[in-house]
């Protein structure tokens, strides 16, 4: 988990943490950290030349000007390996000084570029100040400050803000031109100096033309992002390795769900942190390159934030001593969200671009192999897309164009690579898949364990949308905790009877069969005596009431059997191992509730829409509200690309795809709500989408609160989290 993704940022990224391993010990960074508790006075590190012999100042920095020629994504990876281990020292001050001089068109590039590349230099970069300009022939003779400025006590060059003609202007100038005044830091692993200039003329190719503030904050939410990203992943890494060992009152404190869902918690914040950043990092110019790193810089700093204090908490008292290494990502965490401003301010940029119709698509570079690949789908869909309707639909589930992972011949084995350019073809053809709801999940549950019978008399009209499906699982006493159904099936000559109740069973009054797990033997332990059934939902026996839910609609059901009779041949996988199989549905069941708004409507394109029809100025707080769903969206759509690029890699999607989960089920909830209270007092109608906005929202915010507790609630998913992915203690079985 990190935020490079191909094998040579693992690459990277693995020896930077070796290096730093080896060159800056636990010892050395408290020797920065008595040095200044001692005196503001920061020191060149002792390692800077080591920084330098391994290329990590100049990977970003044109090879013209002696760097690597790589790009930002590349130096944010080395950011996150050093921060952490809160490696001390000017690095991000100075990539960030050398990333915004190559931004510009300066002839200082040729002057300053290779030594800030070498390491001959340090540079630092002032975010503000008060520092007027007043142009003198072919000069721009500057006074004023800037403060706090990161690294510049020791900074060699320094890259500074300047008001003159009306408009601003950067400059690069040399630190021995300015006066220095060292500040004493909240950051004890990097100082932080006041800047004064008094009448200092600026030789023109010393002014930085070409560069502005949009791209100067850019710059800085990447660059301090990546920073931000690798304090909250020592926090997370830190606090759930101590969360394992630490005991009180018998157990492991991670086996504590308060404990074990706030890591979890900070991991999913860490993720969408380190998703934005990455975004931002590989963005290319432009508003769409703007967007990006304004996402990252509402998120990236509050997630390092966050996940210090919560690291702190879960640390205790010692996590609150000197010695603990805690406090000093807590103080870095501070210093970075400090030094690039407010996170009010990014999120008003943020919802200023999201209003004018900026966004970003997340797009897909694929190798030059897939090309004739992608001609082979094309062509193929050619032919069906001159079919229409029920044939057209029959004729994708035959070439296994719905379910295309799936192996052949229901699928068509389809690598990542050959899943992406069907999803991308189907959309240039214009052609529908068949929507299959429940079907969705059944099918690759019957693919995997179904026999070829079943198979063959399920699959093709299942995948061509023809057969309605529903889910028999949840019962009143077995919700999230599944396992513990009671519905009795009993066996009897040539099947099984099943009687019981299944309670939430969506579709069911529409569906024409659907998928069921009984208990058929009590004496088993609760996960081993389940047996997986397709049930003919028009069996005598079955009695569907449907539920009126808050919506007042019906979607849905209780389910009654009362000696349901099915024959042996409808049992899929063995007997007394259906959790396996029942399993294989949950799990696909989750991915697709994670993939949109669960049929809600509720997006932030429908958001913004609604928006531009109110007609009226938003308030600040109202703006707040919607920069926060719009930068929440981003990071899922960030992370479903990680989760596809990683898979196009050959590797496991790991966290990206668990936090995309858990985040997904909420976001829809949220982005009601902000259209309900941007609605105000016309939000009184009733909840009927028929009825305009107000009812399409209030049926909105009434029908998404559904979404954490269907497929596994929120507070299971939590727990699913801290256990697979950090590796916390299960919670314990009652009684134990």
């Amino acid at each position: 988990m990190a935020i490079g993704l191909s094998e040579e940022h693992r690459a990277l990224r693995e020896s930077v943490l070796g290096w730093a391993e080896r060159t800056i010990p636990a010892e050395a960074v408290r020797g920065v950290v008595g040095a200044l508790t001692e005196s503001a006075e920061e020191k060149r590190p002792a390692f800077w030349t080591g920084l330098a012999e391994q290329g990590l100042l100049g990977l970003h920095i044109p090879e013209e000007h002696g760097g690597s020629g790589y790009g930002l994504l590349e130096t944010a990876v080395v950011i996150e390996a050093l921060a952490e281990r809160v490696a001390p020292g000017p690095y991000v001050p100075t990539v960030f000084a050398s990333a915004a001089i190559a931004a510009s068109e300066a002839k200082a590039k040729e002057q300053l570029l290779p030594g800030l590349a070498d390491g001959s230099l340090i540079g630092a970069v002032a975010l503000t100040g008060s520092i007027r300009g007043v142009r003198e022939g072919g000069e721009l003779k500057i006074s004023g400050t800037a403060e706090p400025v990161i690294g510049g006590g020791v900074a060699d060059v320094l890259v500074l803000p300047v008001s003159a003609d009306g408009g601003e202007e950067w400059v690069a100038i040399d630190a021995a031109q300015a006066t220095i005044t060292p500040v004493r830091p909240l950051d004890l692993t990097r100082g932080v100096a006041k800047v004064e200039v008094d009448g200092l003329a600026v030789p023109a190719e010393r002014v930085l033309t070409g560069l502005d503030r949009t791209e100067v904050r850019n710059l800085a939410a990447i660059l301090f992002g990546a920073d931000a990203v690798g304090v909250a992943a020592w926090c997370v890494r830190s606090a759930a390795d101590y969360a394992k060992v630490r005991v009180q009152f018998g157990r492991p404190i991670g086996q504590f769900q308060g404990i074990k869902h706030k890591l979890a918690w900070m991991l999913v914040a860490l993720e969408q942190a380190r998703a934005t950043v990455w975004d931002a990092a590989r963005a290319t110019g432009g508003a769409e390159r703007e967007y990006a790193a304004a996402i990252a810089g509402v998120i990236a700093p509050d997630a390092a934030v966050r996940c210090a204090k919560d690291a702190i908490q879960t640390f205790g008292g010692i996590g609150y001593t000197f010695e603990h290494d805690a406090h000093l990502y807590y103080r870095r965490a501070l210093t970075i969200r400090a030094a690039l401003g407010r996170s009010a301010e990014w999120s008003e940029r943020v919802a200023e671009l999201a209003l004018q119709g900026v966004t970003r698509e997340m797009k897909i570079e694929l190798p030059e192999e897939a090309e004739a690949l992608r001609e082979t789908i094309r062509a193929e869909l050619a032919e069906i897309a001159r079919l229409e309707g029920v044939e057209q639909r029959r004729a994708l589930a035959k070439a296994g164009f719905v379910m295309p992972h799936l192996p052949r011949p229901w699928g068509r084995d389809a690598s990542p690579l050959e899943q992406v350019l069907i999803h991308q073809e189907l959309r240039a053809a214009k052609i529908k898949p068949p929507q299959l709801i429940i079907g969705a999940w059944v099918v690759p549950s019957i693919a995997v364990y179904g026999t070829p019978e079943q198979q063959e008399r399920f699959l093709p009209p299942t995948l061509s949308g023809e057969m309605v499906w529903c889910q028999l699982f949840s019962e009143p006493g077995a919700g999230s905790d599944l396992a513990s159904l009671q519905l009795k099936a009993e066996k009897v000559e040539g099947g099984w009877k099943l009687n019981g109740q299944k309670i939430w069973t969506s579709f069911a009054q529409y569906a024409e069969w659907g998928i069921c797990i009984a208990r058929t033997d009590p004496s088993k332990p609760k996960h081993d005596g389940i047996t997986y059934f397709l049930v003919n939902m028009k069996s005598p026996g079955i009695t569907v009431r449907p539920l009126v839910e808050m919506t007042g609609e019906t979607l849905f059901n209780e389910v009654f059997f009362d000696d349901v009779f099915v024959p042996d041949d409808m049992v899929v996988g063995e007997v007394n191992d259906g959790w396996r199989v029942a399993r294989n549905t949950l799990s696909n069941e989750r991915v697709s509730l994670s993939s949109g708004s669960g049929g809600t409507g509720s997006s932030v394109p429908d958001l913004l829409g609604l928006v531009r029809r109110l007609g009226r100025e938003l308030t600040p707080v109202e703006r707040q509200d919607v920069a926060r769903v719009v930068c929440e969206a981003h990071s899922i759509n960030a992370l479903a690309l990680r989760v596809t690029l990683k898979q196009l890699a050959g590797t496991e999607p790991g966290a990206d795809a668990s936090v995309r989960k858990l985040v997904s089920t909420t976001h829809a909830q949220h982005v009601a709500e902000v259209a309900v209270n941007l609605l105000g007092p016309d939000a009184v109608a009733a909840a009927d989408a028929r009825l305009g906005d107000a009812g399409y929202w209030n049926r909105a915010v009434l029908a998404t609160r559904a979404m954490t507790i269907y497929g596994g609630t929120t507070e299971v998913q939590l727990n699913i989290i801290g256990e697979r992915l950090l590796g916390l203690p299960r919670d314990p079985e009652p009684g134990k």
